[in-house]
């Protein structure tokens, strides 16, 4: 009894212990969701500051704007305005001189007009003087004096003055009515006489002699100036045409310089040229250093080109360069980067792209990728093939790179033993490469990926084989980082789950279409239930080996996956975004929204 009580007892106190550390942990909780709540209280001040100052800011930019806008508008009216005064004052200005110039033409015309009628008064003895009046009546028209001499019919080279006869006024051209007299057009005035002694018949002759020669002299003169118009407007033209055909031929010129140094120095050069670009070199330099190395036509060309291409993200470094490249290939090349030393030049590049079979790997070692001149390699898809699947060959390398190919997949149930091995990348090859220096250059660039990964793999209790293997479905399911993260926890799940993958990639590659393009509805219409190892409908597990050469993306996300609790997942094959589900149910959903209502 007193053991019972006892444990009742014990019993007591382990249950107030345990309800303590409830009690401490509900309050832990709850403290945490006090400081939670703080701290999302903060967190929403912080976000309303923010909004009010973007606002503020928002209001003072706007403003600030407006009074831009404001001011330029004033600015702009005041422009027009003082334009407008400007064009104002100098058209008076145009008008003021057109009036001067037509009164000093008119003035010229009626001085013109005047000597013309003397000279022809003083030349005309038939002409009669009026002895019955006194004085000579005068008529102005258009600012020029009508001048009417009369006379008696006695001849004028015999007649001798006396108190009996009429005195004669002669009107000299020089006594034309100036702008004080305001003489109006039209108008009939009668002038008083300017010389109260009779003239001479021999100062007449004087006279109009001196008349004439001044006339003629003007329209010398006036001749002379329309000349030396003439000659000047010829000389201006001619020098305008001269400065027009020389900036037409500089341009020209110009034009057929920069599109020369465009071009390749050497288009038929397959000769490869060292070049090194020091750490910190502008275009400038670089165009400098490259046409001094034979490599371009002109440094200056290069400098604007690079500019007007927007290539400014050279790197330093050694390059082998052609003559026969242009400047576009060159600023790739620059782009890219050198090397740190020295290196021999490659005679083309074999690009190896990410989730390529070893099918495609075969096509793709038989295009060079930088010569346009050259686009075969001298490999062939044939010798490839069959060096991927010597025995000799395989052995030698597994003895090389146990680490990377001691997980290899037995020959007899994988259909290319190194089918995921070889590393996608962009490769080099020189004039003394080898197919099999080739290949073991892709198997040694895979170590060299997957060497920081090796203790971790084993910890994980897989091996190199199995990673890689669920590496190349994940590198064809999946197109982001997060979304194969995703994947590989989906395809960790179902394994766990003793579940089949269940992945159209495997079956495709075990039909020998996988690289090839298919449509929606092919894809929807594969056949599951294919006899191959690689059929992982059927078939719970991984496959005999991988499928295709993954990314490293893809490798580090096997490796590392995401934590979920998801066992289903498709992809709207528009969009590309990956839908993912927990039951069958909300899968079937998905596979119909996504995948069978796009089916036509």
């Amino acid at each position: 009894m007193t053991e019972f009580n006892d444990d009742q007892h014990s019993n007591h106190d382990q249950k107030s212990f345990k309800e303590q550390i409830l009690a401490e942990l509900e309050e832990a909780n709850r403290l945490r969701k006090l400081r939670e709540e703080e701290l999302y209280q903060k967190e929403q001040e912080a976000k309303e500051a923010a909004r009010r100052t973007a606002q503020l800011m928002a209001d003072y930019e706007a403003q600030r704007l407006k009074d831009e806008q404001e001011a330029r508008a004033k600015a702009l009216e005041t422009k027009q305005r003082l334009e407008e005064q400007e064009k104002a004052r100098i058209e008076a200005k145009l008008l003021a001189e057109a009036a001067r110039e037509e009164e000093r033409r008119q003035a010229e015309q009626a001085l013109a007009s005047q000597e013309e009628q003397v000279i022809n008064q003083g030349m005309e003895p038939s002409r009669e003087l009026d002895s019955g009046s006194k004085s000579s009546e005068f008529r102005t028209t258009e600012n020029v004096p009508d001048i009417d001499l009369k006379a008696d019919k006695t001849d004028v080279a015999t007649a001798v003055p006396n108190q009996e006869t009429e005195e004669i006024f002669l009107v000299r051209a020089t006594d034309i009515p100036t702008e004080g007299e305001n003489v109006k057009l039209g108008e009939t005035s009668e002038l008083e006489p300017v010389a109260k002694e009779p003239i001479r018949v021999e100062d007449l002759s004087k006279e109009e002699e001196g008349i004439a020669l001044s006339a003629k002299n003007k329209h010398n003169k006036r001749e002379r100036r329309q000349k030396a118009d003439n000659v000047a407007k010829r000389i201006a033209r001619i020098l305008i045409s001269i400065i027009i055909l020389v900036l037409l031929l500089t341009a020209f010129v110009g034009y057929r310089f920069v599109d020369s140094a465009i071009k390749p120095v050497d288009s038929n050069s397959n000769k490869f040229v060292q070049v090194e670009i020091p750490i910190g070199s502008g275009n400038k330099l670089i165009g400098q250093i490259l046409e001094k190395a034979g490599v371009i036509k002109s440094a200056t060309v290069f400098n604007y080109y690079s500019k007007f291409k927007n290539y400014s993200n050279f790197q330093s470094g050694y390059y082998n360069l052609k003559k026969s490249m242009t400047l576009d290939q060159i600023a790739a090349e620059l782009e890219k980067g050198g090397t740190a030393e020295p290196t021999k030049p490659a005679l083309g590049k074999i690009l190896i792209t990410e989730g390529y079979t070893i099918k495609q790997i075969a096509k793709a070692i038989e295009s060079n990728k930088i010569d346009t001149k050259t686009t075969s390699t001298p490999y062939k898809a044939d010798d490839f093939l069959k060096l991927v699947q010597d025995e000799t060959f395989i052995k030698k390398m597994v003895a090389k790179y146990p680490n990377l190919l001691g997980s290899l997949p037995d020959k007899s149930k994988a259909i290319y033993q190194l089918e995921g091995y070889l590393f996608p990348a962009t490769y080099n090859y020189y004039k003394d490469t080898t197919l099999e220096g080739l290949v073991e250059d892709m198997i040694s660039t895979m170590n060299t990926k997957m060497a920081p990964y090796y203790n971790t793999i084993k910890a994980k209790n897989m091996s190199v084989n199995d990673v890689l293997t669920l590496s190349s479905l994940v590198e064809k399911e999946g197109s982001t980082d997060e979304d194969r993260r995703k994947i590989a926890s989906v395809f960790y799940n179902r394994l766990s789950a003793g579940q089949a993958l269940q992945s159209n990639i495997a079956i495709l590659y075990a039909m020998g279409k996988l690289g090839d393009k298919t449509s929606l509805a092919e894809d929807a219409q594969i056949n599951t239930s294919i006899k191959s190892p690689y059929n992982i409908y059927t078939n719970t597990g991984l496959m005999p080996g991988p499928v295709d050469s993954p990314s490293i993306s893809a490798i580090e996300a096997t490796i590392k996956p995401a934590s979920t609790d998801y066992l289903y997942f498709v992809a709207d094959v528009k969009t590309g975004n990956v839908y993912y589900a927990k039951d069958f149910e909300t899968h079937k959903a998905n596979v119909e929204k996504y995948i069978n209502s796009q089916i036509n």
